[in-house]
């Protein structure tokens, strides 16, 4: 696998959202302005003195526009949390093991804290708890992992499945048959979401209408979501929408649909990035769709990351941390932070957004 890893003291503001994600889609490396470290080094941390501490990212995969808006969040939040040094790294694939030489890595380093999303939640762990004995902090984010010290979560998932479902009804008249077009088939994220949306079909009686039919996975690669997109459409001939929660699939999805003879007969909806949708939106190809403000997601694990390694907090129900300019967050059930309810986007809104 390729390593790309952006390292430095990052110089942009939280403030709005448009800020951090342009900064974040180029993400670009800066060089530190106060003498700290950037070799991702700096020992252990003993609760005192946090001048030192290091942070690493580790995303699904590199080169996805979510994965950059999330990242450019969170280089803000490791600056403004007070870390020393910080960097990106990660594969170019989304695959199970695609992580562990990058984690091995960092646990070498003797970096003090790994954010880590997962592209399975458990392929990772051997390499994480490696980490994790030699003194490291682990935060989740965006997918989870069952080794972990807490995990920073956009919203709650079950209001994402049903904000999904609530969409698509709409949507399609409250009957037919859909399809999920989801990332990868081991994506903890993803799977969550889904296992609320098929609970809810079966016990709903709104949904008594929708049928199910199928679930296919592009691996949040661009081409290999449009292309099951094209055979979900050539299998089902009577489908009459497909929810893709993830935004490298809705958007491929978007694209498909919007040249070719389903334009306007299939929906479409699920979570997506407003500057990738907004021609989908403009040209009727989707009526709505949903996600949050990515950049608070990598914001909020930066300072959750730089509080356990400080010793504020343990990652038990109950702890509060201070996530910066996004006011104080607490340690839910599970250990599971929450940062933001989903907004849902459409013509009337989608220019008000530019992320």
């Amino acid at each position: 696998m390729e390593l790309t890893a952006n390292r430095g003291r990052g110089r942009r503001a939280m403030g709005l959202v448009a800020l951090v994600a342009s900064a974040a889609l180029a993400l670009t490396a800066c060089a530190g302005d106060n003498g700290g470290s950037t070799d991702g080094s700096g020992g252990g941390n003993d609760g005192g003195d946090t001048g030192d501490l290091s942070i690493t990212f580790i995303p699904k995969q590199l080169n996805n526009p979510y994965t950059d808006v999330v990242l450019g969040g969170g280089e803000d939040g490791a600056e403004a949390a007070g870390f020393a040094a910080w960097e990106v790294v990660g594969p170019l694939d989304a695959s199970a093991s695609s992580q562990v030489s990058f984690i091995n890595a960092e646990t070498q380093a003797g970096t003090n804290v790994l954010v880590i999303a997962a592209n399975d939640p458990d392929a990772v762990c051997p390499a994480v708890e490696e980490a994790r004995s030699g003194g490291a902090k682990i935060v989740g984010f965006d997918s989870d992992l069952n080794c972990r010290d807490l995990f920073v979560s956009q919203v709650v998932a079950k209001d994402v499945a049903l904000i999904q479902l609530e969409l698509i009804s709409e949507q399609i008249g409250g009957e037919g048959e859909i399809a999920i077009l989801s990332a990868t088939a081991n994506a903890t994220n993803q799977n969550e979401w889904i296992a609320f949306m098929e609970e809810e079909l079966a016990s709903n009686p709104d949904y008594a209408n929708i049928e199910l039919v199928a679930k296919v996975y592009g691996d949040d690669d661009d081409t290999k979501s449009f292309q099951e997109a094209q055979g979900l459409l050539q299998a089902y001939p009577n489908l009459k929408g497909i929810i893709s929660p993830t935004t490298v699939g809705i958007a491929a999805t978007a694209r498909y649909l919007s040249t070719s003879e389903y334009k306007g007969k299939v929906a479409l909806t699920g979570l997506g990035l407003p500057n990738e949708m907004r021609p989908f939106v403009k040209d009727g190809t989707v009526t709505e769709f949903a996600l949050w403000d990515p950049a608070q997601l990598g914001y909020v694990a930066a300072f959750a990351g730089m509080a356990l390694a400080d010793g504020s907090i343990t990652g038990a129900e109950g702890d509060t941390f201070s996530a910066g300019e996004l006011g104080e967050k607490e340690v839910g059930a599970d250990g599971i932070v929450i940062v933001g309810p989903p907004t849902v986007f459409n013509a009337d809104n989608i220019d008000d957004y530019d992320f």
